[in-house]
């Protein structure tokens, strides 16, 4: 566990909150993302309950409900707030409880929670409102915990995929940092996150938390979870298809398969009492 630096202001291009049509994207095909998106650690899992004063969890953008699921099975009764109706709708019918709306403006109705959590979403949400609605519903030592899959590629792996990206999306968000390693792409976000927690106020100073793993792909695994990526939800479906050939191309040439160490990263804080 760490103290995050403070990284001072960000402009409003680099703000994924500003981009919510990206965020709501994701549903356009919710039974993919929901298999071919990663579940999150164990480890993680036990951590923020651990820290945690009990197992009423909130999860901000439950998406489909995947770090959900994993809190519910460990104990906990988790409600989901979820802005896109088509997520929320998967979510439900996997048995968790979801409220639609985005978090900034959803209505807890007096509600309090152990634990806000969020799964590779906090970062569509606005820092310094979201943070500030998190210390509005947590309980004394609540904990607020915010995490990403941070995939860390072999450069065998990244070149050629990078290549074709810059082919067939060159204006996209992915090309532009296509070479740059992941860890240094999420720590700007990761930062950003704590700057937003301490300008809300009411929580400890962040820590940020890392959990290692290791995922072998084949080409088909791989190829199924492109479409649910960012860049490419809403590309279309001449492009999708040219970006998958060329990716289907490039692990071939691999040998059909590759392994991403993962680097489950968490920025968390707790309500103190008083």
């Amino acid at each position: 566990m760490v103290t995050l630096p403070s990284a001072g202001s960000e402009s409003a291009d680099q703000s994924p909150h500003r981009h919510r049509q990206v965020a709501e994207s994701f549903g356009v095909d919710t039974a993919r993302y929901d298999r071919t998106r990663p579940p999150y650690p164990v480890a993680l899992i036990e951590a923020v309950l651990a820290a945690s004063p009990g197992k009423q969890v909130l999860d901000v953008g439950c998406g489909t409900g995947i770090e959900a699921r994993q809190f519910r099975d460990a104990g906990c009764v988790v409600l989901g707030v979820e802005p896109d109706p088509r997520m929320a709708a998967f979510a439900r019918d996997t048995g968790i409880d979801v409220e639609i709306g985005t978090f900034e403006q959803w209505e807890p109705a007096g509600r309090s929670f152990d634990a806000v959590i969020s799964g590779t979403a906090w970062h569509w949400i606005d820092p310094v409102a979201g943070a500030a609605q998190a210390a509005r519903v947590l309980r004394p030592h609540g904990r607020l915990a915010a995490f990403w899959h941070v995939p860390q590629m072999p450069p065998e792996v990244v070149a050629p995929f990078a290549a074709v990206f810059r082919e067939f999306l060159p204006d996209s968000p992915t090309s532009r940092v296509a070479d740059r390693p992941a860890l240094e792409l999420y720590q700007a976000i990761m930062t950003t996150v704590a700057d937003g927690i301490r300008a809300a106020g009411g929580f400890t100073e962040p820590e940020q938390w890392r959990f290692d793993w290791q995922r072998t792909y084949s080409r088909a695994e791989w190829l199924d979870q492109i479409p649910t990526h960012g860049s490419l939800t809403q590309a279309s479906p001449e492009v999708l298809a040219a970006v998958t050939d060329g990716i289907g191309a490039a692990i071939d040439e691999l040998g059909g398969a590759f392994t991403i160490d993962y680097a489950t990263m968490a920025v968390t804080a707790s309500r103190p009492v008083g």
